[in-house]
Order: structure tokens, then sequence, then C-alpha cells
């Protein structure tokens, strides 16, 4: 096996939302890797939590409340391409619900064949 620099991309979304993002995600770059395509990983729903701070025009909640709402990580990686990786980025503010998605982005390594 050899390893590969690959970034993985991380985000929390509402269960509600998340096929949405996923073709959201899935129509600006199908994740072709290692002779698969469209693979993603997805984890059961958790909870995310934030308080709103006065002056932000927030999706849920109001200034000073604290929200917590159901959460599903999804993750992808691609091949180490910074435009590639910016495209993605803009499909996932273009299809997430919040106005700051929660998204991670990690240099990493992929063992393969």
């Amino acid at each position: 096996m050899k390893l590969q620099p690959l970034y993985r991309i991380t985000v929390f979304v509402p269960p509600v939302h998340l096929q949405a993002l996923k073709a959201g995600i899935l129509a600006m770059d199908d994740l072709a890797a290692g002779g698969y395509s469209h693979g993603m990983w997805e984890s059961a729903p958790g909870q995310e939590q934030f308080r709103v701070q006065e002056g932000t025009a927030s999706t849920v909640g109001v200034a000073g409340e604290l929200v917590r709402e159901s959460s599903v990580r999804l993750e992808f990686c691609i091949p180490r391409d910074h435009g590639r990786l910016q495209r993605l980025l803009d499909a996932i503010a273009a299809h997430h619900p919040w106005n700051t998605p929660a998204v991670f982005v990690d240099s990493t390594e992929f063992a393969a064949p």
C-alpha cells in the first residue's frame, strides 16, 4: 500500500438537509478516486449547539438564545488540489442551510494499493 496525499473535508449538517447537501456536492464533483466515485461517510445524528450573537441574521434561533439542533457528520476526501477544494467549499456553502456551516479541512494521507 502507498500513502496518497488528500484533503479530508468534514461538514456538519441537519439530517433533513443531508441529501440536498450531498446532491449539491456531487453535482460539483463526483469525488472520483481509486476506482470509485461518490465516496462519502456519514455518522448517525448527534447534536450541535450555538448561541446566536447580536446582529446575526441566523437561519435558526434569535440573539442570545442557545440553540441545539440535530446534526449529521458528513466526510469525503479528494486529492490535494486547491482549486477543486475551493469549488467544493463553494458547493457546500450554496447547499447548506446555515449562514456559517461548520466545515473542516484536514490535509491527510490515505493508504491505498
